[in-house]
């Protein structure tokens, strides 16, 4: 058994569109009932539940006619304003069989951006369970744009299970598991546990299905940003969600791999697009990553992008790879003239206000520790 699943309190569970919908695109009833009876299960056990779903979009084909996923963003978009009032009504009447409400809330990559955002969406999710209310968190298809382009609920559901500090994530698929090869092909693994890096050293993630765009490489993405975070995670097939939310070994379990960070840094490393990039020095680059210290402006030697003071940027060695993320305190058309100096001299030269740092440590996350050198 699975412990640490089966002590959970508070989860999150994620399902992907292909467990929820007929082949032609329309909601399969069947198939929701059979989930909600689990998660209802769940709930009705005492533990505290965040239900992520996708289907807004596969659930709209069908009722405009459509014979597959349009490729247009506007489709979309309008498939998923069809889709996501049929997907809300079936979920309410599903739980309210078992008595229980659901409230919706659809979320964007902007309300994971910016800060206040993100601390509003934290307080209705963390209302909505002290009201024994079940959050049915959707990506906000209908206005989103790099959300439908490539299918981020597995990466929502991550970034979700650490708003509301949950205990356990659950994605679920019509794919039991991750394995070493495609399913499909013979001789394929069940991975059933995954401790770090090096046991998916050798598996070889196939590519998104026609329905769901999210695919099992943004599952393991998902849960690689959960167990970061310190939340075990389990992968596994929609037919075995009561046995993977009871701990039994099912599907493929991920460990946490570090404890749980500050929801700043989280926010900041994996809900954030950069707006630019800062070039770094070897010794800035060592600074940042290894002694956690601030980036001052004469560790930079370059500078790309348009970003205003406050904005993410990605912070890049001297061969461009990206070995962290901050919130700078300049905007980009001030940075040139910042290069290579001490915040003293800049201090002297321009003013008080420039005796401050590029970025402050507390507003950096470091990336990839592995490509500095010490």
């Amino acid at each position: 058994m699975r412990t640490l699943i089966t002590h959970a309190r508070r989860v999150v569970v994620k399902v992907g569109s292909s467990s929820l919908t007929t082949p032609d695109g329309a909601i399969d009833a069947h198939r929701v009932d059979e989930l909600v009876s689990v998660l209802a299960a769940c709930r009705h056990g005492g533990r505290e539940l965040v239900f992520v779903s996708s289907g807004a979009i596969a659930a709209g084909l069908g009722p405009l006619g459509l014979p597959r996923r349009p490729r247009d963003l506007a489709t979309q978009q309008a498939a998923a304003s069809v889709g996501q009032g049929l997907l809300v009504a079936r979920y309410t009447a599903s739980f309210a069989r078992y008595g229980l409400g659901v409230g919706q809330v659809l979320l964007t990559s902007d309300d994971m951006v910016r800060r206040s955002h993100y601390r509003n969406a934290q307080r209705t999710l963390q209302r909505l369970l002290e009201m024994d209310v079940i959050p049915v968190v959707n990506e906000n298809d209908t206005v989103a744009t790099d959300e439908i382009r490539f299918g981020d609920n597995d990466r929502l559901a991550a970034l979700v299970a650490h708003l509301i500090r949950a205990d356990a994530l659950v994605l679920l698929s019509d794919v039991d598991g991750l394995y070493d090869n495609d399913p499909r092909h013979a001789g394929a693994r069940i991975i059933a546990e995954v401790r770090d890096e090096r046991d998916l050293a050798t598996v070889t993630l196939g590519r998104p299905r026609r329905v769901g765009i999210g695919g099992m490489i943004t599952k393991v993405q998902a849960a690689q940003i959960a167990t970061g975070a310190g939340i075990p995670t389990v992968v596994a097939g929609a037919a075995a969600a009561s046995a993977a939310l009871a701990g039994e070994p099912v599907g493929t379990y991920f460990l946490p791999t570090a404890s749980r960070p500050a929801s700043r840094l989280l926010w900041l490393a994996h809900a954030t697009t950069a707006r630019g990039r800062l070039h770094l020095d070897p010794g800035a680059v060592a600074a940042v990553v290894h002694r956690r210290a601030s980036l001052l402006p004469a560790g930079v030697v370059g500078v790309q992008g348009e970003f205003v003071a406050g904005d993410p940027v990605d912070l890049c060695d001297e061969d461009g790879r990206v070995v962290g993320r901050g919130l700078v305190n300049y905007d980009a058309a001030e940075v040139p003239g910042l290069l290579g100096r001490s915040t003293r001299e800049l201090s002297r030269e321009l003013g008080p206000e420039y005796e401050r740092e590029m970025i402050h440590r507390d507003d950096l996350v470091v990336l990839a520790r592995d490509r500095a050198s010490a």
